[in-house]
């Protein structure tokens, strides 16, 4: 069995935050998948199951989603993780794959780490950084601009077919056909 994690923050005014990128690809698995939602309240989430897939959206906000996660591992004796969250030390519109590895400041990889630990895969979503770094927390939690916003369909649906390929095939095959180091936006869409 294999859990499809996207990371963000629950409620409607987070919904278009860089930080819910994760989330929205969760969205779109779901849009194409159709899988059916389990109402389990122990969860604290949005969880869904098709096959033997879970789809997961964390509604413990952001720097608590490891809580969601081990429970959810545990409860069906999942080992096999797929987290999608976004990466401000990445260009935006980049995507890195890879297990394991530090989680470079970024709260939500902080709280799986604690409580599930480092042994899942990572598709990274590069969101930029900002100009300044003491406002960091306030750019992960603003809003795609207009102008990333137009990308950010191309973005997502990118990211929700290196998910479905990962499935069926290992990390580093993954990878090597998946990474997009500079941006799957043109430089006029951003």
């Amino acid at each position: 069995m294999t859990l499809i994690v996207g990371l963000g923050n629950p409620t409607e005014n987070y919904k278009k935050n860089r930080h819910n990128i994760g989330f929205q690809v969760i969205d779109s698995l779901v849009d194409e998948l159709k899988p059916l939602k389990i109402n389990k309240n122990i969860f604290n989430a949005q969880l869904y199951k098709i096959n033997s897939i879970f789809l997961l959206k964390p509604a413990t906000y952001m720097n608590n989603s490891g809580f969601s996660v081990s429970s959810v591992a545990k409860y069906y004796k999942i080992t096999n993780i797929i987290v999608i969250h976004d990466d401000i030390e990445l260009p935006f519109g980049s995507i890195r794959i890879k297990h394991g590895g530090g989680n470079g400041g970024h709260n939500g990889l902080k709280s799986i780490d604690a409580h599930y630990g480092k042994g899942y895969d990572r598709i990274r979503i590069g969101i930029g950084k900002p100009q300044n770094k003491e406002d960091i927390a306030n750019y992960v939690l603003s809003d795609f601009s207009k102008k990333e916003s137009t990308c950010l369909p191309t973005i997502v649906s990118y990211v929700k077919d290196t998910v479905l390929f990962l499935l069926n095939n290992d990390i580093a095959e993954t990878a090597a056909k998946f990474t997009v180091r500079k941006s799957l936006c043109s430089k006029t869409e951003v």
